[in-house]
C-alpha cells in the first residue's frame, strides 16, 4: 500500500503535491519523493521518512516545473532499508520516463528475467516498482519506434502492460516532454481517481487528496483503463483492456483509507457504519448487551463501526484510548518487534473509563494479534472488570498478494487457529469477529454496480485467479522483513485458488 499522487497544472506544482502527500501519508510513511518536470527536464527528491522530514525548504525550490507526481511509500516487497527504493523510478528512454506505483506485481520475478533476456533492460533494485516501470518503458519504445508519440501510442503501450503484468497496480508517469499518464490494473484492485481545480488536473489514490487542496473530485479510472493529460491539460481517456472486473480490495475501507474519501462510488466511512451494523448482530450472539458496561473504540479507524454498534446495542460509548498522533500507524511498521514497542507508545489509557466496568473494545481488525494483546493488558491494567474485544472485520486467515504488508501467514493470528485459541492469545474475555459474507454484503449495498471485492485475505480467494502456494511462498521472500523467523507455508490451502 502506498499513496500516489500527480498533477498537470499552469503554476508550479510542487508545493500542490506535498500538500496532498501529506493527506496520503496515511498510506505510507517509509519514504516520500516527488519529481518534477520544467521543460523536458526532470527534477527530483526522495528519501526515508514522513513527508514533513523528506522535504524542506531548499528541496522544494529545486523542484520547478508546472507537471509532477510525488509518492508516499510503504514496502511489501524489495529492501525496506534502502533508499534507493524510494519512488519515483526514473529511466532516461524512451523519452524520459518518471513514475510512482501503488500495488504488487505476482508476476515481478518472472518479468524481471523476461525484461534481462528479450528486452535486454536492465533493473537495479528489487523493487516491483522499477520491474513496471522497465514493462512500460519497453511497450512506448515498441509502440512509438522513434516517432513523435500521440495520445493513441500512449493508450497502446498501456495495453501491452495489461497483457504482460499480473498483480494489482495504480500508476502515474510522467512523459518527458508530453504529459502525465495514469492507469489502472483491469481488476481495479488497488485505488485511483481524477479530479480537476482552476488550472489543475490531477490523479490521486484517494479523493481527501484532491478535496483537501481545493479541487473537485471527478470519478475513478476505471479498471484497465488509461489517462494521458497533456501538457496543456487536455485529458484522453481510454480502456486499454478487453476484459475488466471490478474488485477492488475490501480491506481499504476496513482500515487502509482515510474516512472522509470515497471509493468507487462508495464512502468508506458509510462502510465503517455498515460495518458496525453487522458487527452489532455478531456480539449479540456472543455477549449479551446487559453485560457490557460501555463500548470503547481503539482509534482511529474503528469509530464508525464503533459508534453505529453502541447506538444500535443501546449502550454508552466512551473514548478511553487517547493516541499519540506522532508516532506511525503500528498495522504497517516493519517488524514484529517495532510494532509491538510502539502500541504503548501510541496509546494511552483514561482509567476511569475502564475501572471496575466490563467493556467492549472494537477495533477494525485483528491481524497480527501483537496490538491487540498489549490494548487488553492496557484495559485489565485500567482495572477493567472484564475485556470483550470486537473486530470490525472477519479473521485475516490468508495472505495478502495484492500491496498488503501481511503475506506471511507465520504472522497472522487467525491463521489455523480457532476464535477461542485467538481470544487465549489476545487474552480478553469473549471475542466477537465480523462475518465475511455480511461485510461483503453491506458494502456492496453502497455501490451494487460492483462486481465485487478482494477480499483475499479473509476468504482465500485470489481475484486474479492465478495465485498458487508457490507464489505464496517467492513473495514471502521478497518481503522487506523476510530475514525474520517464518511460519512454514506448506500445508496452507487457497481456497478456490486457481493454479496458473
Amino acid at each position: 500500500m502506498c499513496g500516489i499522487v500527480g498533477v498537470v497544472s499552469n503554476a508550479p506544482v510542487n508545493q500542490l503535491i506535498y500538500d496532498a502527500l501529506l493527506l496520503l501519508q496515511h498510506r505510507g510513511q517509509d519514504a516520500a519523493g516527488i519529481a518534477t518536470q520544467d521543460g523536458r527536464k526532470f527534477y527530483m527528491h526522495k528519501a526515508k521518512g514522513m513527508v514533513r522530514d523528506v522535504f524542506r525548504t531548499r528541496n522544494m525550490r529545486a523542484l520547478p516545473g508546472n507537471v509532477g507526481l510525488g509518492q508516499v511509500r510503504y514496502p511489501t516487497a524489495g529492501n525496506a532499508h534502502s533508499e534507493e527504493e524510494a519512488q519515483p523510478f526514473y529511466v532516461n528512454a524512451p523519452f524520459g520516463l518518471v513514475m510512482s506505483h501503488n500495488g504488487n506485481l505476482t508476476n515481478a520475478a518472472a518479468l524481471k528475467a523476461e525484461l534481462f533476456s528479450s528486452d535486454h533492460r536492465h533493473i537495479n533494485t528489487d523493487s516491483d516498482s522499477e520491474v513496471l516501470l522497465n514493462v512500460l518503458a519497453h511497450e512506448l519504445e515498441r509502440t512509438t519506434r522513434g516517432l513523435a508519440l500521440t495520445p493513441a501510442d500512449v493508450f497502446a503501450a498501456v495495453r501491452g502492460v495489461h497483457k504482460r503484468v499480473k498483480g494489482s497496480y495504480a500508476v502515474v508517469a510522467l512523459i518527458a516532454g508530453h504529459g502525465l499518464l495514469a492507469f489502472r490494473d483491469p481488476f481495479g484492485i488497488r485505488p485511483l481517481c481524477l479530479g480537476h481545480g482552476d488550472g489543475h488536473v490531477a490523479v490521486a489514490s484517494e479523493s481527501v487528496a484532491l478535496e483537501g487542496v481545493g479541487m473537485a473530485f471527478d470519478r475513478d479510472v476505471l479498471p484497465g483503463e488509461a489517462v494521458f493529460v497533456d501538457l496543456n491539460g487536455q485529458v484522453h481517456a481510454q480502456m486499454c483492456c478487453d476484459a475488466t472486473t471490478h474488485f477492488p480490495c475490501i480491506f481499504e475501507y476496513v482500515y487502509l483509507a482515510r474516512p472522509d474519501s470515497v471509493m468507487d462510488g462508495i464512502s468508506v466511512y458509510q462502510a465503517r457504519l455498515n460495518m458496525g451494523e453487522t458487527l452489532a448482530k455478531r456480539v449479540v450472539s456472543t455477549v449479551p448487551p446487559d453485560q457490557i458496561h460501555v463500548v470503547i473504540p481503539i482509534p482511529e479507524s474503528s469509530r464508525p463501526s464503533a459508534m453505529q454498534l453502541a447506538q444500535l446495542l443501546g449502550l454508552p460509548y466512551r473514548e478511553g484510548f487517547v493516541k499519540n498522533r506522532y508516532v506511525g500507524r503500528t498495522f504497517i511498521m516493519p517488524g514484529q518487534g517495532v510494532r509491538k514497542k510502539s502500541v504503548r507508545q501510541k496509546l494511552n489509557v483514561i482509567a476511569s473509563e475502564f475501572r471496575g466496568r466490563n467493556v467492549l473494545l472494537v477495533d477494525d481488525s485483528i491481524v497480527r494479534g501483537t496490538t491487540s494483546k498489549e490494548i487488553v493488558q492496557m484495559a485489565r491494567d485500567a482495572g477493567a472488570a472484564k475485556v470483550f474485544m470486537a473486530s470490525a472485520a472477519p479473521p485475516v486467515r490468508y495472505p495478502n498478494v495484492y500491496g498488503i504488508d501481511m503475506p506471511t501467514p507465520g504472522e497472522l493470528v487467525a491463521h489455523g487457529r480457532t476464535v477461542d485459541e485467538i481470544r487465549q492469545i489476545i487474552g480478553c474475555d469473549a471475542l466477537i469477529y465480523q462475518d465475511v459474507d455480511a461485510m461483503k454484503k453491506v458494502v456492496h449495498a453502497l455501490n451494487p454496480a460492483l462486481a465485487g471485492f478482494d477480499a483475499s485475505c479473509f476468504d482465500g480467494v485470489y481475484c486474479t485467479g492465478d495465485i498458487t502456494q508457490a507464489d505464496i511462498e517467492r513473495m514471502n521472500g521478497q518481503r522487506p522483513d523476510s530475514a525474520e523467523p517464518q511460519e512454514d507455508t506448506s500445508r496452507l490451502a487457497l481456497p478456490n485458488a486457481q493454479e496458473s
